[in-house]
């Protein structure tokens, strides 16, 4: 039996996975935050695993991997850096074992969804792919002849801080004007609520109030602005990678029906520009936000 954690801006998720199927999925919320939310994560993962196990009456000893994703840089069982946690050089794999022992594998986030992509879902029958996970912040992996580009010393592929506005907005790794800052999902409902002076809200009743304001020229205009940095990130990929298909994930993947012929629609418009008969086929992911903690146990 396997649990995979999937660490995120917000919350945990974890799942208990046996041969190869997602039996059960919790949840949790961070109690509170701080400008370094290692020990918070860190006691969120821990308790998170233990009410788990006591719920379904498992034994420690019957636990063969506990998988971890986390959205930043990570290498040989650390944290390097998860900047929209705040967390730098995080012993994760070295914290874990004194409460478990067995096995941990640590892995970047989107790496890890892509995986689980690749092997079950959206990308399954694809070569040359690539896979972008939009919530929080914006990371990504590519697979090309069927195989996951992987560097041989940091996780890698940190597409969110490529720099897509010269000057631009501050991205929380401290950069200006990256991918990440214009495209993550946080980032456009920060700018929803704060356009419309709406209460703090959840992602589900924001989706509600975008459901019932197409029409709204406002918000259109928002997320036209946001749709066209989107597409810029999403061409200059198109044309280092020249994938077959691009799946994404993460949060984007519930606003489909809001999004993804918005951005179809303009990735058109720009391949005429970026000298393409025709753009990749573009999907959100199958698994949706159960990407992560799948792909957290595969190898």
């Amino acid at each position: 039996m396997k649990i995979g954690i999937d660490v995120g801006g917000s919350h945990v998720a974890l799942g208990i996975i046996d041969n190869n199927k997602l039996i059960c999925k919790k949840e949790q919320d961070y109690l509170f935050y701080n400008e370094d939310m290692s020990e918070i994560v860190l006691e969120t993962i821990i308790e998170l695993i233990y009410k788990t196990i006591n719920q379904y009456k498992i034994e420690k000893k019957d636990i063969d991997l506990i998988g971890v994703t986390f959205p930043g840089t990570v290498s040989n069982g650390v944290v390097i850096k998860a900047e929209n946690l705040g967390i730098e050089n995080l012993q994760i794999e070295k914290e874990i074992k004194k409460e478990f022992n067995t096995k941990i594998l640590l892995q970047n986030d989107a790496k890890s969804a892509a995986k689980a992509e690749k092997e079950y879902g959206s990308l399954k029958n694809y070569e040359d792919a690539l896979f972008l996970i939009i919530g929080t912040g914006v990371g990504g992996a590519a697979f090309l002849g069927g195989n996951l580009l992987v560097p041989k010393r940091y996780s890698g592929f940190e597409v969110g801080h490529m720099v897509i506005e010269k000057d631009g907005e501050k991205c929380n790794c401290g950069r200006k004007g990256c991918f990440e800052a214009y495209s993550s999902m946080k980032r456009l409902k920060q700018k929803i609520q704060k356009e419309f002076n709406l209460p703090d809200i959840n992602g589900k009743n924001i989706k509600k109030f975008m459901l019932e304001n197409r029409e709204n020229k406002k918000l259109n205009s928002i997320l036209d602005t946001y749709i066209d940095y989107l597409s810029i990130g999403i061409c200059n990929l198109i044309n280092i990678f020249e994938p077959e298909i691009i799946s994404i994930g993460g949060s984007f993947a519930y606003y489909k029906e809001i999004l993804l012929d918005r951005l179809e629609e303009k990735l058109q418009e720009r391949k005429e520009l970026y000298n393409k008969d025709t753009i990749p086929k573009i999907v959100v992911a199958k698994l949706k936000n159960d990407a992560g903690i799948i792909g957290a146990v595969i190898k």
